[in-house]
């Protein structure tokens, strides 16, 4: 249950909301459970680093990191181990988040450790040229986020369903085991199957659930025309 091979996919980034934080970040958990058990969906949550060790014991679905540092072990202050939010629970990482860019060698790099961690990764980009870049990197899932989308409740695979088409298409092209998920502006089930329509393999999203006055009937209607 705890990997994220299967697809369709649906990943809730809990970002830095209130409403998922700490004891909110589990009780939001347990609805994305309790939802994917009831729907066969797979729903991985990706909570702050401090949250990974507890949501990881308590709730049976793959917990990921938001972000992770191209590190070592050693004197790196304040910066994200990979070895340690694998070992508090995590079974993979987000990548390069349009909050939190990274550079190229560092993208390379954690992909090139996770992989050899036995742990799943995603690398968020913006465009379909920074998609194509990202996926000779071989990693997991390639996300498109267009940045001016996130947020907005305006869903990428309506507004700007070219760039879903074309980064799934040259994606394929440069590497076909690469998945591509979409991004950005996310919240209905008639947004998902478009994204699905569109070639993708699921969908990373935050707050069209998050911040839905009931999350678990978003979540219900997310994944209901799937």
């Amino acid at each position: 249950m705890k990997e994220i091979s299967q697809t369709p996919l649906v990943i809730l980034n809990f970002k830095t909301y209130l409403e998922s934080t700490g004891e909110n970040a589990l009780e939001l958990s347990k609805i994305c459970e309790k939802v994917a058990k009831e729907t066969g969906v797979k729903i991985v949550v990706a909570p702050q680093h401090p949250d990974i060790y507890r949501i990881s014991k308590e709730v049976d679905i793959a917990v990921l990191s938001q972000h992770v540092d191209a590190i070592d072990f050693g004197g790196h202050t304040g910066s994200i181990l990979t070895e340690c939010v694998k070992e508090a629970g995590a079974v993979g990482t987000l990548i390069n988040h349009s909050e939190r860019r990274m550079k190229l060698f560092e993208i390379d790099e954690i992909i090139k450790k996770t992989s050899t961690l036995g742990m799943g990764n995603i690398v968020c980009t913006n465009n379909i040229e920074t998609s194509v870049a990202a996926a000779t990197l071989n990693p997991d899932f390639v996300a498109v986020e267009p940045p001016e989308l996130i947020g907005s409740g305006i869903p990428v695979s309506k507004a700007e369903p070219e760039i879903v088409e074309g980064t799934v298409e040259l994606i394929h092209n440069i590497n076909q085991k690469v998945k591509v998920l979409c991004g950005a502006g996310i919240s209905t089930g008639d947004d998902l199957k478009a994204a699905i329509d569109l070639g993708t393999e699921g969908v990373l999203l935050a707050s069209g659930i998050i911040l839905a006055d009931d999350p678990e009937k978003a979540l219900l209607d997310l994944v209901s025309k799937i």
